[in-house]
């Protein structure tokens, strides 16, 4: 699928960048047609070219709104040189190949930024140029095309390694450019017609746009982009703020570790879970996730996999919540539930969520797949002499679920299905780790028998000693540090168990 180019269509509104592009295509004694201040520049290079007029018939018209929008060249860009048809219509009508199309767009953002006048903001919306590149990349079986100046050095270093010459990859690669400098234009002018400059910025004009009262704080704009109605159905309350949605995100992550297991409750503050439970009952495990820390719990988001049902309603109403999701309701929990005015009750749908996930950056986008790594007792590696009993390889897994939950360093210490403290978002992995066992001795729990996770190695044996006294006897942790050997060894030598992952769970 190796083509030659032999013609090509310049025609672009700023030329820096543009004069080795030209001369190479014109030492390759490729055929080349342009317009306007293209033209010129051309010409100034003492290198031959054929006006696009001369092609279509027609001058510029309309004071440059219509140059190339013309059978003639859009025909030469879209025929398909492998379909009879086509070329037989071509021959038909004279209209020669164009193989290349070199064009940019007018500096509609850069007007706006401005602050120009809207007439002046209408005219640099571009047509023909926008025509020129969609035409060039549908058709990128047959023809290449370049769509901004920033492309231009890679195509000169292209068309000098293969002597004009382009493969399919090439082409394919250059149309996906394309479609981006297209979708992003276009997005630009949605974004000034609706008022929503910063929904360009980052591709959002095709979603539904909810303006949200205030954003993290009350001093900050939001608007939340996305639609919520075909992930919740919203059952009673207030609208959602943006805290509440940060919150709901991180609730729905965290109980989409326990889908299909049995009746699991958590409790979400500020994106960590301040409770969370498995249990023979959505009471049971309502209950337990409470108890982790009743405190917390106050103000947090509950979310659950399990229907509600009135006897979890009646508990669940105790508590002031600001928001409870849930795949299903009884009519009766749900009526004793909206006795709340402002308590936001939702309705999960089925819905597939995207696998990446995306943050703003210094003056970019940071893009990511999302953590879908859930280790099971199968990828355990045991290094200890100890193995785990069966009952500390269930709770090792359950805190595992969690641990890649919550904000890093963090250490998460279970029991029985039923998270009993963790410690987040600390400096160190020791803060961590003392932080959950005196929240954990705050509320009550017994730490002996339990286990302890952690989001990424120990570089030093404090933690499992730490943990041991504490009554730790089941450890959980990615493994690869220099010094696992002293965290093994001191786990062997107080009979502590330790398997490791390979895995790590940073999250910031």
């Amino acid at each position: 699928m190796s083509k030659k180019i032999q013609s090509a269509l310049i025609s672009v509104y700023y030329k820096d960048g543009l004069e080795p592009l030209v001369r190479i295509l014109h030492q390759n004694d490729v055929k080349l047609y342009s317009t306007g201040g293209t033209q010129t520049f051309i010409e100034n290079l003492g290198i031959p070219v054929t006006a696009a007029e001369e092609l279509t018939g027609y001058p510029s018209i309309f004071g440059g709104r219509v140059k190339t929008l013309h059978p003639a060249i859009m025909g030469g860009i879209l025929y398909r040189r492998d379909d009879a048809g086509d070329v037989a219509q071509a021959e038909q009508y004279n209209i020669p190949a164009i193989d290349m199309v070199v064009v940019d767009l007018y500096p509609f953002e850069e007007t706006v930024a401005s602050g120009a006048s809207e007439e002046d903001i209408i005219e640099k919306i571009d047509i023909g140029g926008i025509s020129l590149i969609r035409a060039t990349a549908k058709n990128f079986k047959d023809t290449l095309i370049v769509s901004s100046r920033s492309q231009y050095a890679e195509v000169v270093e292209l068309l000098a390694n293969k002597a004009a010459s382009t493969d399919l990859e090439d082409r394919r690669l250059f149309a996906g450019k394309a479609f981006g400098v297209s979708a992003q234009y276009d997005g630009a002018i949605n974004s000034f017609f609706l008022g929503r400059e910063d929904a360009a910025l980052y591709g959002f004009t095709g979603l539904p746009a909810q303006t949200l009262r205030y954003g993290e704080n009350p001093h900050q704009k939001a608007t939340y982009y996305g639609d919520l109605e075909a992930i919740f159905e919203k059952l009673h309350g207030k609208e959602l703020s943006y805290n509440n949605l940060v919150d709901v995100d991180a609730c729905v992550s965290l109980i989409d570790e326990f889908i299909g297991a049995e009746p699991t409750f958590a409790i979400i503050k500020h994106t960590n879970a301040c409770g969370i439970a498995t249990a023979s009952t959505a009471k049971q495990a309502y209950d337990n996730a409470l108890a982790c820390d009743p405190v917390s719990a106050f103000g947090g988001v509950v979310i659950t996999n399990a229907k509600v049902d009135l006897a979890t309603a009646e508990e669940l109403n105790k508590l002031f919540m600001e928001i409870l999701i849930a795949p299903a309701y009884d009519a009766d929990a749900l009526e004793l539930l909206k006795s709340k005015k402002n308590r936001i009750l939702l309705k999960r749908n089925p819905q597939q969520l995207p696998a990446v996930m995306f943050k703003t950056l210094l003056n970019g986008v940071l893009l990511q797949d999302k953590d879908l790594v859930t280790e099971i007792a199968e990828g355990f590696t045991t290094v200890t002499t100890k193995s785990p009993s069966p009952a500390e390889i269930s709770a090792l897994e359950f805190a595992l679920k969690i641990c890649k939950h919550t904000k890093s360093n963090t250490i998460v210490l279970a029991k029985e299905n039923q998270l009993l403290a963790s410690g987040t978002g600390q400096t160190s992995r020791v803060d961590a780790l003392r932080q959950a066992i005196d929240k954990a001795k705050a509320f009550g729990f017994d730490l002996n028998g339990a286990v302890m996770a952690s989001d990424a190695f120990f570089p030093f044996p404090d933690c499992v000693e730490i943990a041991h006294l504490a009554g730790i006897t089941a450890v959980v942790q990615p493994g690869g540090s220099i010094r696992d050997k002293d965290s093994i060894a001191y786990c062997d030598n107080h009979g502590i168990s330790m398997v490791t992952t390979g895995v790590r769970h940073f999250k910031h």
